[in-house]
């Protein structure tokens, strides 16, 4: 009589490690304080350093990169954008690449230095305050009165959030050196209510909450006082707690090479982008493509054999090509010709004909 053969039990997933490589990686520099500071004469006096590549200067809101490049050495390349969040994203996205390129061949770090954070996240602020006023509820609140204050919800922020944290995540992970500089000053401490508290001052800087756990390292410049170093993520530089370190000579220089002890041997810091699944990378992959080649290529690379997804993740992915394929082929309607094809636009357009003939229908 023939056993029958016990089930086989399916493989477990295999442990994935690596050896620790113990190198300083590349930073990313938050410099903040008062004006007049010196905070953009630092970024850019940087720039003169010859332990490092291009230095690309993204000026938001501050123009003041053109006049800072008077600084004796100073080598940077202005980015031109459109002031958009798109276009801003999209060429610190090429600052990436060619900080990856440069550091594949060898060549010295690639620098981005971004004027500044404070005014990007202002953007973004503003961007969602908009939004929250074209909503259907607040825009009727709005129409009875234009000063009434307005409910902007939670997904309104997530959405402006999650746009902050693609341009810092860039920043985090560039393979070369990032130095953003944020506005910050001593204001009225509040309560809980949002309310003055008597005789009590704090410092704010101007940008998101998690901009100081964002950077690697944080710098404070006042005009009457040396410059501080509130935060080292760092073996080499300890920073006690509520115990800054002034340094009276402070240059970049100094703090990247010398005492974080970066040198042609760092890299960019490895922090893998964290995703509630597999899909949502590629979701937002599909929703970047502007041509019909690029979403044949995902296509193919979602097969499940190359991609690693399940055949339900790869056919969610597949699913979103097809919706952003009939996008491109037939794009929105333009505003002309939306009305165009609305019937109450027409009857407008034939009683203003026929009031311009003088009653007479055209």
């Amino acid at each position: 009589m023939t056993q029958a053969k016990a089930p086989v039990k399916p493989a477990g997933p295999k442990l994935k490690t690596r050896k620790p490589t113990g190198v300083v990686p590349w930073p990313l520099i938050l410099i903040e304080g008062e004006e007049s500071s010196g905070k953009t004469y630092s970024a850019a006096s940087f720039s003169a350093s010859d332990k490092i590549g291009q230095m690309y200067w993204i000026d938001l809101a501050e123009g003041s990169a053109d006049e800072y490049a008077a600084i004796p050495g100073a080598n940077y390349l202005l980015i031109e954008h459109d002031g958009t969040y798109r276009d801003i994203l999209e060429q610190i996205e090429a600052v990436y690449e060619e900080a990856a390129r440069a550091a594949a061949v060898g060549e010295p770090p690639v620098v981005l230095a971004v004027d500044s954070v404070s005014a990007l996240w202002r953007m973004l602020t503003n961007w969602t305050q908009e939004r929250a006023r074209r909503t259907k509820k607040n825009a009727a609140l709005l129409a009875e009165d234009p000063d009434t204050a307005i409910d902007i919800t939670m997904n309104l922020w997530n959405d402006a959030v999650e746009r902050w944290q693609r341009v810092m995540h860039l920043l985090q992970t560039l393979p070369g050196i990032a130095v953003v500089l944020a506005r910050g000053k001593e204001v009225s401490a509040v309560d809980d209510n949002g309310n003055p508290i008597r005789n009590r001052k704090e410092w704010k800087v101007s940008g998101h909450k998690d901009l100081g756990f964002d950077v690697s390292v944080w710098v404070r410049m006042k005009r009457d006082e040396d410059p501080q170093i509130i935060k080292a993520r760092s073996l080499r530089m300890r920073i006690e707690r509520r115990k800054p370190l002034r340094v009276p000579d402070f240059t970049i220089e100094d703090l990247v090479f010398d005492r974080l002890g970066c040198s042609s041997q760092s890299q960019p810091r490895v922090m893998p982008a964290l995703s509630g699944d597999r899909v949502q990378p590629w979701l937002t992959r599909v929703a970047k493509t502007t041509t019909k080649d690029e979403l044949a290529a995902v296509w193919r690379a979602t097969r499940p054999d190359e991609s690693g997804l399940t055949r339900d993740e790869a056919a969610t992915v597949q699913s979103a090509i097809t919706t952003r394929l009939a996008a491109i082929e037939a794009p929105p309607k333009s505003l002309d010709q939306a009305a165009a094809d609305d019937p109450a636009a027409k009857l407008r357009a034939a009683a203003e004909r026929e009031a311009a003939n003088g009653g007479e229908a055209a």
